[in-house]
């Protein structure tokens, strides 16, 4: 299929989404930006999460593992699975206890102005970064197979993909975006379900067939038991677990739109049934990357990885399974991109301006802070993008995990130390260097784990050990006791 007809897919896409924004950012105000006006219906906040949490990473990168790893990813998805019930029954009955509008508020009420400022920060470096590179990898995709045969420069497609964001985003934000997610969900598992059905048929394969094909192959090993291995089971589970804690439970992004529910009922209502839904989902991904691998060895394919399925979709399939895939691709890059930058604009202003403590900030004037951290957090997007496109890794679903390791385990450490401890923090300089030494040391360990522990390789459970490490950090410089008023 010419690459100008995809583009034009592409661009009516955009306009749909345009239109969604457009009416649903009517009458909008700073709430509705932040919070949705706490009215968002629980059932379309659940089904359009399936995509946030997904994203262009899942679509492209997941069944691009399966050649080397068989299922074996399938292992974090159960960690994740048991991660969102620790989610839904510990922290968002603390989130809706304490009515917060920025979820890091809860540690300036537990610990102070340091602690609140520092997991701010750390949520805003890790989802930059998380999200830039998810926005990376459909971008480059996109530019590869369609936008390099139109002579159009990468920081072009960047520049005009992250434009597109923000005109749909900038005026309704988390009320807006609930339902955009829930549009682009849509799209993303049809285009998931349109490849399988379209690569089974192309092998003559049904479902019996296909599952004897895919174990034939041994890509349906999903268990690891070899203990020195990075993707021991044991370590993949509480690893997957972990950072869904971290990931969701922690991530301003993730809950800004949990909280943007009626009631807390409705809420638990909504991750319970996300859970059960994306272990379904993530095993669909899988089975896509099996049957990938074998259309590949059918039709003589050396390509791996990242690069296989849009390979496969764009120029070995039909031109309407290569529509479908374009379409599924950018499903699953906005819904991962938008939230990402209204979650960041929201916390900015609201944990690190602090508009909403500012009493004479009125309506208008929060506003245009608003539209200017926005604006500000969408070129530094463009610019990690070109950062990334540098770089030029094959692997970011690696970046991610890694990122998030470094980046969430203090902000692991902070939350679970004012949940499950009385202990107070001193204001000061001490909380910082904590939760910016334990990072450092991870990584130290991370590099010469093999060497210092007989062959042992520190995998997916660094964000344990690094909220582990800053959590003991927290323990040495605190005191005993907490001030009144203050709940844990």
């Amino acid at each position: 299929m010419p690459a100008s007809l995809l583009f034009t897919f592409v661009i009516a896409y955009f306009l749909l989404l345009l239109g969604v924004a457009w009416y649903t950012s009517r009458n909008s105000n700073n709430d509705s930006f932040f919070i949705g006006n706490r009215n968002s219906n629980w059932m379309l906040v659940s089904f359009g999460m399936i995509g946030t949490s997904l994203s262009g990473v899942t679509f492209v990168s997941v069944p691009g593992t399966v050649g080397g790893n068989g299922f074996g990813y399938f292992q974090v998805v159960i960690g994740y699975f048991m991660g969102y019930f620790a989610v839904a029954y510990i922290l968002l009955p603390l989130y809706y206890r304490l009515n917060l509008t920025s979820i890091y508020n809860y540690l300036q009420q537990r610990f102070g102005h340091t602690a609140y400022k520092t997991g701010a920060l750390f949520f805003i470096i890790s989802r930059v970064l998380g999200a830039t590179a998810r926005l990376y990898l459909v971008i480059n995709v996109l530019q590869l197979f369609i936008l390099n045969n139109m002579h159009i420069p990468f920081w072009v497609t960047a520049f005009v993909i992250l434009l597109m964001i923000l005109l749909y985003t900038f005026e309704g934000g988390v009320k807006t975006i609930v339902f955009t997610d829930t549009l682009q969900t849509t799209f993303m598992l049809t285009g998931l379900m349109v490849c399988i059905a379209y690569i089974m048929n192309s092998l003559h394969l049904n479902l019996p067939s296909t599952l004897a094909a895919l174990n034939a192959k041994g890509f349906t090993h999903v268990i690891n038991t070899d203990v020195n291995s990075g993707g021991f089971f044991v370590k993949q589970i509480i690893g997957g677990m972990f950072i869904t804690i971290g990931m969701t439970g922690l991530d301003q992004e993730m809950m800004q739109k949990n909280i943007s529910v009626k009631n807390l009922k409705d809420s638990q209502k909504n991750m319970v049934t996300f859970s059960v839904v994306l272990l379904i989902v993530n095993l669909l991904f899988l089975t896509l990357g099996g049957l990938m691998y074998l259309f590949a060895d059918a039709n003589h394919i050396a390509i791996k990885g990242d690069d296989l399925f849009p390979t496969i979709a764009l120029n070995y399939l039909t031109s309407i399974a290569a529509v479908i895939f374009i379409i599924g691709l950018i499903s699953a890059l906005f819904p991962s991109a938008d939230g990402a930058l209204t979650a960041l604009t929201s916390s900015f202003c609201i944990d690190i301006l602090g508009i909403k403590r500012n009493a004479a900030l009125g309506e208008q004037k929060q506003k245009k802070i608003r539209l200017t951290v926005h604006f500000t957090f969408a070129a530094v997007f463009l610019l990690c993008v070109m950062v990334f496109k540098w770089i030029d890794n094959k692997s970011i679903i690696n970046i991610i995990l890694k990122v998030a390791a470094y980046t969430y385990g203090p902000l692991l450490a902070l939350f679970s130390f004012g949940i499950f401890t009385k202990r107070r923090l001193r204001e000061g300089l001490a909380t910082v260097i904590v939760c910016l030494l334990a990072p450092v040391v991870c990584y130290f360990l991370d590099l010469y784990s093999a060497d210092l522990f007989g062959g042992y390789k520190i995998g997916i459970e660094l964000l344990l050990i690094n909220g582990l490490l800053t959590f003991l950090g927290l323990w040495l410089i605190s005191k005993p006791g907490v001030k009144e008023g203050i709940v844990g």
